[in-house]
């Protein structure tokens, strides 16, 4: 849990404007020099921006305050004091940005794309120095400006992983063995429950210009939605993912139920991700007798949700993964095209306001996705450091 955080509590701070000065000119010979005090700097800002290498709140969990320089003092001979250095605190795709007091969400980059930024606080203002109140009837004015405070505010950054598909099942369902065979991830894998105890990402390559990412959460157990084991902490990161990738281990006593009971606790934790697209893997098939259960919870989900594509796949001997890997391209896909035509839709018709829902789970941050072969990248996804 060292190297993983999705939430910290920050006090940031934009900087104080200098302030203005009060200076003559004074050489020889030049009787009527008069007022030359400089303007003090302006204080600098705080700027958040997004950095694609970035895959969680770890760079600044610990580091409690971010304040910007001030502005330098404005000198004689018309000098003005220098601007304040800006404070810019870098975060990762899919960071919210709320008051940590009132929780009202201030910006929400769940749809950012490249280094986007957002300046959230200016720095005050330089002070007038005094050259700016001279006049026909105050030409010797002693009279300058202070510079503007800059602002404090408390903030509390959550993360939610951006991802195209959530892994979603009970602790050993075969989640990270999952990941591990389609990506390029390599999670801790073992035979005991909670395995997994923070999220992982892994990259699915459709082909040399397009890819796939999948998020494997710590397992779900009945009661996560109420902060029973680890699911009701990390159950955020799949409120963004396109569609939902459910697990069901046929090796166990309880697979019948094992569905339902997964539905419940997400639909308990949040309407909108029952909601989404999903697939549903029986795995294990390779265990004597789990094949033919797998059957069964086949045609009992076919018979409530004939929509829902049920697939008996092994992950441990390959059997059904080929079929699964295509019919998870196909879903994100689908996905994908019917959030470019809801957004061409919303954009047509009712502007910024239907904009802001298409992008309530940021499912647009597929578009123009690309995979990029940066060592990077790669090391920095959360999980990936063995």
């Amino acid at each position: 849990m060292i190297g993983f955080a999705d939430e910290a509590t920050i006090e940031v701070r934009s900087g104080n404007g200098g302030n203005g000065c009060v200076a003559f000119r004074r050489e020889k010979y030049i009787p009527h020099g008069g007022p030359n005090g400089g303007d003090g700097g302006k204080g600098g800002d705080v700027i958040f921006t997004v950095k694609r290498n970035l895959r969680t709140l770890a760079n600044i969990r610990h580091k409690h305050c971010f304040k910007a320089r001030n502005g330098g003092d404005g000198q004689g001979w018309n000098r003005y004091g220098a601007d304040g250095e800006d404070c810019v605190i870098p975060v990762p795709p899919g960071t919210t940005i709320r008051d940590a007091e009132t929780e009202e969400i201030i910006y929400d980059f769940s749809t950012a794309k490249g280094d986007e930024s957002f300046t959230f606080l200016k720095g005050g203002n330089g002070g007038w120095g005094n050259v700016h109140f001279k006049s026909s009837t105050n030409q010797a004015p002693k009279q300058a400006n202070p510079g503007q405070k800059g602002e404090t505010r408390f903030l509390k950054l959550e993360l939610s992983i951006m991802a195209d598909a959530g892994l979603v099942g009970f602790p050993n369902a075969g989640k990270s063995s999952l990941l591990t065979f389609f990506t390029n991830a390599r999670p801790k894998i073992a035979p005991y429950p909670f395995t997994t105890i923070i999220p992982n990402l892994g990259v699915l390559r459709v082909d040399d210009e397009s890819d796939i990412i999948i998020a494997d959460i710590p397992g779900i157990i009945e009661g996560a939605s109420e902060g029973l084991g680890l699911g009701d902490t990390f159950l955020k990161h799949i409120t963004r993912t396109a569609c939902l990738i459910f697990m069901i281990d046929c090796s166990d006593e309880n697979y019948l139920t094992a569905y339902d009971t997964l539905c419940n606790e997400l639909r308990n934790y949040s309407d909108n991700l029952m909601e989404k697209p999903r697939i549903v893997l029986c795995n294990k098939i390779d265990v004597e007798g789990a094949f033919e259960r797998a059957v069964e919870v086949q045609e009992k989900i076919r018979a409530a949700e004939p929509d829902t594509v049920v697939i008996p796949v092994s992950v441990h001997t390959g059997r059904g993964m080929k079929d699964a890997q295509h019919q998870i391209m196909e879903l994100v896909s689908k996905q994908e095209k019917r959030d470019a035509s809801a957004g061409a839709a919303g954009d047509a018709g009712t502007g910024d306001g239907a904009a802001e829902n298409q992008n309530q789970f940021g499912s647009d941050f597929m578009k123009d996705r690309a995979y990029i072969e940066d060592d990077d990248d790669n090391v920095q996804y959360p999980g990936s450091e063995q």
